[in-house]
């Protein structure tokens, strides 16, 4: 396909109220990626939709205060998740390391 994976089809004029269109993507990212978003301070209401299950996208709406520019928002949430999943890595690494030392497995 020639589309982007994204595209910003709503912007306020001031930047603190946005739709974002996420293409090829599902439930699995649009829902730990608003819960990231929301956990920024200066988020006033993060949500997402998937208008149609036959439809490979999803669209993401984000509204902030105080002057946020919703694309640090998202940016931000982007960041955050990837240092989630990091940790989440290393978490399981570790656990599967202690898992086999203690089974007495190489």
């Amino acid at each position: 396909m020639d589309k982007s994976f994204f595209e910003t089809p709503y912007i306020n004029d001031d930047k603190t109220c946005a739709t974002f269109k996420f293409f090829f993507e599902d439930h699995t990212l649009a829902n730990v990626l608003r819960n990231q978003i929301l956990e920024n301070p200066n988020v006033e209401f993060c949500g997402y939709s998937i208008p149609h299950p036959s439809e490979e996208y999803f669209q993401l709406q984000i509204q902030t205060r105080n002057g946020l520019n919703v694309y640090d928002a998202l940016l931000n949430g982007f960041e955050e998740l990837s240092k989630l999943c990091d940790k989440t890595k290393k978490l399981f690494i570790e656990a599967v390391d202690k898992f086999k030392i203690d089974n007495n497995m190489s």
